[in-house]
């Protein structure tokens, strides 16, 4: 390690050389709408639009209550990263499909501020010399981290939504870790700049500093090109991309007929007109369901309290049976309108087995032999709720094949993943 004397001189050499030809002199970059200003609001939305997704992500995870058993958990070394988890609601019904509508709603139209933001401040990746003191040191590796964090976060998140997984490994650990390095390098980023940022707005569009001068902040060209578009027309611009991504996005989200709407969605996931008529994620087929698991013999295991009941369809059917108006909402972001649904409480099958007036947590087994949450834990709260079912039909037809014939778990403010479908299986009691 160097001591801070001769990394100074070393610094102070390589300044007085100059910089090389290139992107490092600042006479490269000639756009006059470069500086405080441009920079400060665009960077200023991000401040507002990031966090708003961070926190939205962060219920996300949350939402599939991960401390409650392992099956439930697709980042299990998460360690302290873990602190704020809470059991999550199950009122308003409509919770999830709102937190995380907006993560993944907001973080796609913050990807043409994002870019217009990196585009205004590109200048400064190119410092010279590249490392002036421990502090700016420090920035500067800020500054990596948080330009690698985002475009890895928005990346992989986007790619999500698209259903387009090809990235290596499980989209859950490597957007779950990348969101905390990116979160934390952007904290640090408010931390060093976020004062001079409200000083350079508050100055206004029309001030523009001296270059070369500490308000310049390595932004404001010394020989700017004429201008082809105001700063106030390129703050507009790039709002007006952001506006239509919300228009060709928000529809997923929303569902109905706006689905329509959302150009940017995955496409051929609606099973068609009917009953049964509303978008999946995975169908029978794709994760190895055979008309046998599903046929005539299948029958429902329920234990708990060292009993067990086994049920075929037809004893299903003969118990009493609930409704419930509920949406299915999914991580990628898009969610149904409200569906008919109708079956057995959850509570009914508690029962059964002799708990039904409080019910503990449940665990609940699918006969689908691949892909993800093939079985899934639930809390005693979700259990108990009036409105989680075990669904056997819904808007008044059976369930089709691709829905989760013939019984699926139904449940209010939970992520699509834990309405299990193909259930073969309920354990009260035992978690893990």
């Amino acid at each position: 390690m160097w001591p801070a004397g001769r990394l100074r001189a070393a610094a102070d050499r390589v300044r007085s050389a100059g910089p090389p030809p290139g992107p490092a002199r600042p006479g490269f970059w000639r756009s006059p709408l470069r500086g405080p200003w441009l920079t400060g609001v665009f960077g200023l939305v991000l401040l507002v639009g990031i966090t708003l997704v961070f926190v939205t992500g962060l219920l996300s995870y949350a939402s599939y209550n991960p401390d409650l058993a392992p099956r439930n958990d697709p980042t299990p070394d998460k360690g302290w990263l873990g602190f704020y988890l809470f059991t999550w609601p199950t009122s308003p019904y409509w919770l999830y499909r709102l937190t995380q509508g907006t993560h993944t709603v907001l973080g796609v139209v913050l990807v043409p501020v994002l870019l217009a933001k990196l585009w205004s401040v590109i200048p400064r990746f190119f410092a010279w010399p590249p490392v002036r003191s421990a502090g700016q040191a420090l920035e500067r590796l800020s500054l990596l981290l948080l330009v690698g964090g985002a475009g890895f976060t928005f990346a992989t998140g986007i790619l999500n939504i698209q259903l387009d997984y090809v990235f290596p490994g499980s989209f859950y650990p490597l957007h779950f870790y990348g969101a905390w390095v990116f979160i934390a390098a952007f904290a640090l980023h408010v931390a060093f700049r976020l004062s001079r940022a409200v000083r350079a707005v508050r100055a206004g569009w029309d001030f523009q500093p001296a270059p070369g001068s500490d308000e310049a902040a390595g932004l404001v060209s010394p020989d700017p090109a004429p201008p082809t578009i105001s700063r106030r027309g390129a703050v507009a611009m790039v709002g007006a991309g952001s506006l239509a991504l919300l228009a060709v996005t928000a529809g997923q989200s929303i569902g109905g007929w706006w689905r329509r709407t959302a150009l940017l969605a995955p496409h051929g996931r609606d099973p068609g007109p009917g009953p049964n008529g509303f978008q999946i994620n995975k169908t029978a087929a794709s994760v190895g369901i055979r008309a046998g698991d599903i046929g005539p013999a299948w029958r429902l295991t329920v234990r708990g309290g060292g009993r067990q009941v086994v049920l075929t369809l037809d004893m299903l059917r003969a118990m009493p049976q609930s409704g419930s108006a509920l949406p299915i909402a999914c991580v990628e972001g898009w969610s149904t309108s409200d569906q008919q649904w109708s079956g057995v409480r959850l509570t009914d099958l508690a029962g059964l087995v002799g708990l039904g007036t409080r019910p503990p947590p449940l665990l609940v087994e699918s006969v689908q032999r691949g892909g993800a949450f093939s079985s899934v834990v639930l809390a005693a709260n979700q259990v108990r709720d009036r409105r989680s079912l075990l669904a056997l039909r819904v808007n008044g037809a059976e369930l089709s094949h691709d829905h989760g014939y013939p019984a699926r778990v139904i449940l209010p403010a939970a992520p699509g993943v834990h309405n299990t479908k193909w259930v073969t299986r309920l354990d009260f009691g035992e978690p893990s």
